[in-house]
């Protein structure tokens, strides 16, 4: 008599921690045991794969809402195709505002899109208005909702909120137990930059690159973290590009402030000199902040072995290269400032971290499923839910063939996007076989899922994202209504 629903068999499981040769027991969707000699209903033969965690993507733009009405053209079905085929089974994607306007209206039209996921998925609220109606009333009700994470831009039209909205998020965040994501970069050094770049006549896509150089995101880091601390709220900062940017966050930690960093396969793997290319192709590589160079790759790959940096997310953003609604929106000969921001990543961040880490020998196994699953999982309070494989965990699993070669292309993203910055690189590393909730999604590269299947996470308030307690002069600013 079987003991289990399905049983993967005979691989090598890859834990935060361990990795050991095991079966793993599912049951009603969950991971019931991890043993030797386990017996299913059904069992996959995971001989000579990895048995790793489904990947977390905390940080995805997916059918996102425009001012203009419509959304992104990646939708919640294309999305987790992607998603699913390269290995990742859980996202937070991104509920937005516009200005002058709350926040509950677009949130509810986002869930109402989102149902179609075939990914399990959570949210992050923007905030782009700090008004008294959003700040005091509607966000209450979005963190009780279980969204528990907000987003603020420090630059973008129409999306940058000054310093002193930007304490008024921190403010709420604390009062409801929210963390804050922050996009870094400082608005006004960027339009006076990208002034005199225009006026000189630079407007080509590798100017993207000049109009924001690293001190830009290094000062606008250092800033939101000084207000935050002053605060006492928890941040996370999104895409560091650079080293001198986690030293800002290294800086933080030491003194004891609870900050938190990412970065991005595009800033581990792509150059500002990939913008540099004939006519309009650079395009395909912009995005915010920047890329920097080899130098500033081979830091942040450093960041990564010290824990500096603990989250390794892909910020798919995607904007088709050949059609009028993408890139080319504003003409093949717009101005860089009038390009779309963004590169497509859902389906590329695993097989790019293992390739260029587990393989290349910049970092083990386990330490590819923290930077990939556990630790978004831990800091977003998903966990132990998902981005792990124990006992009571989601049966959220990626079978994974440590030695194929595989030549990265578009076709093999499986996204809506027409293109992948990634094009023609050689990756050794690839899933075969992902399970979302102890059912098969992908084989082979055959996505099996229902449109709907996926699950909203509903995230609790959680200790990891708790204030310190520490506060200037012992003062407590949010508690009053300004």
């Amino acid at each position: 008599m079987a003991d289990y629903d399905l049983v993967i068999g005979g691989g090598t499981v890859v834990t935060p921690s361990d990795m050991f040769r095991a079966d793993v027991g599912v049951r009603d969707g969950r991971i019931a045991a991890v043993g030797i000699g386990l017996r299913g209903e059904r069992t996959i033969d995971a001989d000579g794969l990895l048995v790793m965690p489904g990947g977390v993507d905390s940080h995805c733009h997916i059918e996102q809402l425009q001012p203009a009405g419509g959304a992104d053209e990646e939708t919640f079905v294309t999305g987790s195709t992607s998603a699913l085929a390269g290995g990742t089974t859980s996202v937070i994607t991104f509920s937005t505002q516009f200005k002058g306007h709350g926040i509950l209206a677009p949130l509810a039209e986002y869930r109402r899109r989102a149902a179609q996921a075939m990914v399990d998925y959570s949210f992050h609220q923007i905030i782009t208005d700090a008004s008294d109606e959003v700040i005091f009333n509607e966000l209450p009700q979005v963190v009780a909702s279980g969204v528990r994470s907000l987003k603020v831009f420090l630059t973008y039209d129409p999306l940058h909120l000054d310093d002193r909205q930007f304490l008024r998020v921190l403010a709420a965040a604390r009062r409801t137990g929210a963390l804050v994501t922050v996009h870094c970069e400082n608005y006004e050094a960027i339009r006076w930059r990208t002034a005199a770049l225009l006026a000189d006549g630079k407007t080509a896509p590798k100017y993207h690159a000049w109009s924001r150089p690293a001190v830009i995101e290094r000062e606008a880091t250092h800033r939101a973290i000084a207000l935050a601390e002053m605060v006492d709220q928890p941040i996370q900062i999104f895409h560091v590009s650079c080293p001198e940017v986690a030293e800002e966050i290294s800086r933080a930690r030491a003194r004891g402030v609870k900050v938190w960093g990412e970065t991005c396969p595009q800033y581990l793997v792509l150059s500002a000199a990939d913008m540099d290319r004939p006519g309009f192709e650079g395009a395909k590589f912009m995005c915010s902040p920047a890329p920097r160079d080899a130098a500033a790759s081979e830091g942040l790959w450093k960041t990564l072995h010290d824990g500096v940096l603990d989250v390794v997310s892909s910020d798919h953003s995607g904007w088709s290269y050949g059609t009028p609604a993408g890139k080319r929106v504003n003409g093949v000969d717009a101005p860089f400032r009038d390009i779309p921001n963004g590169v497509p990543g859902l389906g590329a961040r695993l097989p790019i971290m293992f390739s260029e880490g587990v393989s290349k020998g910049r970092m083990d196994a386990c330490a590819f499923v923290r930077l990939i699953a556990t630790n978004p999982a831990r800091l977003f309070g998903l966990y132990p839910r998902k981005g792990t494989i124990a006992p009571g965990a989601d049966a959220d699993l990626v079978l994974w063939d440590p030695k194929r070669v595989v030549k990265v292309t578009n076709q093999l993203m499986q996204h809506v996007i027409d293109y992948t910055p990634y094009d023609g690189m050689e990756v050794t590393g690839w899933p075969v076989t992902t399970i979302r909730r102890g059912e098969v999604v992908m084989r082979d590269g055959i996505v099996q899922a229902e449109p709907g299947s996926g699950q909203f996470l509903a995230r609790e308030p959680y200790d990891l994202i708790k204030p310190t307690g520490r506060l200037p002069f012992g003062f407590d600013a949010s508690a009053f209504p300004v």
